[in-house]
């Protein structure tokens, strides 16, 4: 990756950084630093790595300092030891303590939790344990993603062949996992921990500015393997596995076909703020509108279009309206 970033021609100076996918908390401080260096415009507006709790110590914090992240966000899921036992997880509720103390006293306090809504196992006494012990650690971001089943996780596979490995016969019913989101939504809100995304909630100011980014249709590059890139215009992937990427070189992937309209909505419609729908807009898209909007799961506040509540809970649903 050191290398990609080296050869890139940057046009633009990067406002953020964000490192993730894996686990990037694990890499070596010292070549932690080198992949940073590399990157034109330090100090950033923000920079993040994303870390699996208990996967850094105090003097790796510092090491991240000193490279210029200032944002750290912490893949947590749950603070239930039980749930985390039934999804490999080793850290606990004491060791996210532990690393939020150590991060604050390293000088990053703007950090992110993760929690996910569904897991196997989960009870609403847990749920309401996680989203408490979350609100009690005084973070100023905390994300919230509902469990989704596909056939690209053990899990998600064991669900859809209607399995037992992995816990799939005790996951929660989409209407339950629902209830836990919506109870989560209230109780964040309650503590000042606003949602501006579907997924992600924050005090206000907190927002994470390089994710609005790609929500907000602005151009920024990738490095790694599958990482993604979009210019603006155009959008690249780079190989999807380590072993291809590292063969390829620093070499860019095909080009990625995209519909700027068509993503201005399934993007842009995650975000609270909505998005702008023009007199194109609704030549195009004018019968969508008028549906969502008849229908309670869309509201429109002069130009701006926004999802309700109602709407967030079908947001698949009706992000497939601007799929062609």
């Amino acid at each position: 990756m050191a290398a990609e970033i080296a050869a890139h021609s940057w046009e633009w100076i990067p406002e953020t950084v964000y490192l993730g996918g894996g686990t990037p908390s694990g890499i070596d401080a010292a070549a932690f630093g080198e992949v940073l260096n590399g990157i034109p415009g330090r100090p950033w507006r923000e920079a993040t790595v994303e870390a699996a709790p208990g996967s850094f110590d105090r003097a790796k914090a510092d090491a991240w300092v000193r490279a210029g992240i200032d944002r750290v966000s912490l893949g947590v899921q749950s603070f239930d030891k039980h749930e985390l036992s039934r999804t490999g997880r080793r850290h606990d509720a004491a060791v996210v303590d532990r690393d939020v103390e150590l991060l604050q006293a390293a000088g990053i306090s703007n950090i992110n939790i993760d929690l996910i809504a569904g897991l196997p196992g989960q009870t609403e006494e847990s749920w309401r344990g996680s989203v408490a012990a979350a609100v009690g650690l005084r973070v100023p971001h905390v994300s919230v993603y509902m469990l989704e089943v596909d056939d690209d996780s053990r899990l998600g596979s064991e669900i859809l062949l209607g399995g037992k490995k992995y816990g799939a016969m005790d996951v929660p019913s989409d209407d339950v996992t629902a209830e836990f989101y919506e109870f989560a939504v209230e109780e964040l809100s309650r503590h000042g921990i606003e949602r501006y995304e579907i997924s992600n909630f924050a005090v206000k100011g907190s927002e994470s500015l390089h994710n609005l980014k790609y929500w907000r249709r602005e151009a920024y590059v990738g490095f790694g393997s599958d990482a993604h890139s979009f210019d603006g215009r155009a959008r690249w992937q780079n190989p999807e596995s380590a072993a291809e990427y590292v063969e390829r070189g620093a070499s860019r992937a095909e080009q990625v076909d995209a519909d700027a309209v068509e993503e201005k909505f399934f993007v842009g419609l995650r975000m609270s703020e909505g998005v702008t729908a023009d007199a194109a807009d609704w030549e195009r898209f004018g019968g969508v509108f008028e549906r969502f909007l008849s229908g309670g799961m869309m509201e429109r506040a002069g130009d701006r279009l926004r999802l309700t509540p109602r709407g967030i809970m079908v947001s698949n649903e009706v992000f497939q309206e601007f799929i062609g």
